[in-house]
């Protein structure tokens, strides 16, 4: 019988992992920072017009200004952490699912204990 289980992909902190990382962090965190002076912009095009309530409209814009400047400051968080690690730390990317061959008579605490995939610099280094 098989049966599907979740499986841990870990990412070996490297020199070059490490720069990957930082480099996906600022992008994500310069297109939420666009993201927010491009809603203020609408913001102000919008109330120029004055087809909705001022109020309405400043809530509605304010609240998904803050949404990304949360995120902005979730990003800063991580890129301060990732500074801190050390090289050879391993970082959790993602899960995915496999499909796991049991029979009977197999240990059912070794089954259930945590699978892991170490990736280090892109290739498959260890299946735990």
């Amino acid at each position: 019988m098989k049966i599907l289980q979740t499986v841990a992909v870990l990412q070996v902190l490297t020199e070059k992992s490490k720069q990957e990382l930082l480099e996906s962090y600022l992008v994500k965190k310069r297109q939420l920072e666009k993201e927010c002076d491009q809603l203020q912009f609408e913001r102000k095009k919008i109330e120029r017009t004055k087809k909705f309530q001022p109020e309405t409209l400043k809530k509605h814009f304010e609240k998904e200004i803050q949404m990304r400047q949360e995120k902005v400051k979730l990003l800063d968080f991580q890129i301060e952490q990732l500074h801190i690690l050390p090289l050879g730390s391993e970082l959790k990317e993602k899960e995915v699912q496999a499909w796991i061959e049991i029979k009977v008579g197999d240990c059912w605490d070794k089954i259930q204990s945590e699978k892991a995939i170490i990736i280090k610099d892109g290739m498959i280094a260890e299946i735990r």
